[in-house]
């Protein structure tokens, strides 16, 4: 079986700032479409058998400057549904609720077309997704591609380890990164990790399956 890597969307203007961006269509700031092209040389040292992408333009945007071709929507790969919390930073909540956690608290309520998502929630999406993908990998040999975001990859990544949703909390995440899950003696693990391509000297050879070069 083949490995899942995972990308999450460039930078945006919300994410710069800090704002929980779940359905507002945010685009991607020049720096976010720059670092999306250089996401290019890490995938192609991939053998891709499939992808998949969010609906949200912002993901969509990243993965065709990646160069990730003929990447299948999938609704299920949106990011966390934030409710009241759309839009509003973690430094404002925290005015009102000082030891407020997303992996462990959820969201305000927000309006019924956007009514918020428990982190239970989030990780039953994972789940159909991971579904998916798993059917993907089976019918060939190479690698399957997911283009998404921050915190829904987070969540994602706990539940392919056999982790609850909340321990999404342990996997930082930042803009323009490749990670990779593969699997060691039948078990799924994570192989590389919110990996950028400026992480690597010029002169070192990109990371590849199985192990990469030392950071500098």
């Amino acid at each position: 079986m083949g490995d899942l890597l995972l990308v999450r969307h460039g930078e945006t203007e919300w994410s710069m700032s800090g704002r929980h961006t779940g359905s507002t269509d945010v685009p991607l700031t020049d720096n976010g479409r720059e670092q999306a092209r250089r996401l290019r040389p890490l995938i192609a040292r991939h053998h891709i058998a499939a992808a998949f992408v969010s609906p949200m333009g912002r993901a969509r945007e990243t993965a065709e400057l990646a160069g990730i071709g003929h990447a299948r929507v999938d609704a299920d790969l949106r990011e966390w549904d934030y409710g009241g919390y759309e839009g509003v930073t973690t430094v404002e909540i925290h005015r009102e609720r000082p030891d407020w956690f997303l992996f462990t608290d959820g969201v305000a309520p927000g309006p019924p077309e956007h009514p918020g998502e428990s982190p239970e929630e989030v990780g039953v999406r994972a789940e159909r997704a991971l579904a998916r993908i798993d059917a993907a990998l089976a019918e060939s040999e190479g690698s399957v591609v997911v283009v998404s975001h921050g915190h829904f990859l987070r969540v994602l990544t706990a539940r392919r380890l056999g982790l609850d949703a909340r321990s999404g909390a342990l996997f930082q995440l930042g803009t323009g990164t490749m990670s990779r899950l593969s699997t060691e003696h039948r078990r799924h693990v994570v192989a590389g990790w919110n990996v950028r391509p400026d992480a690597y000297c010029s002169h070192d050879p990109l990371p590849l399956p199985g192990g990469g070069p030392q950071e500098h």
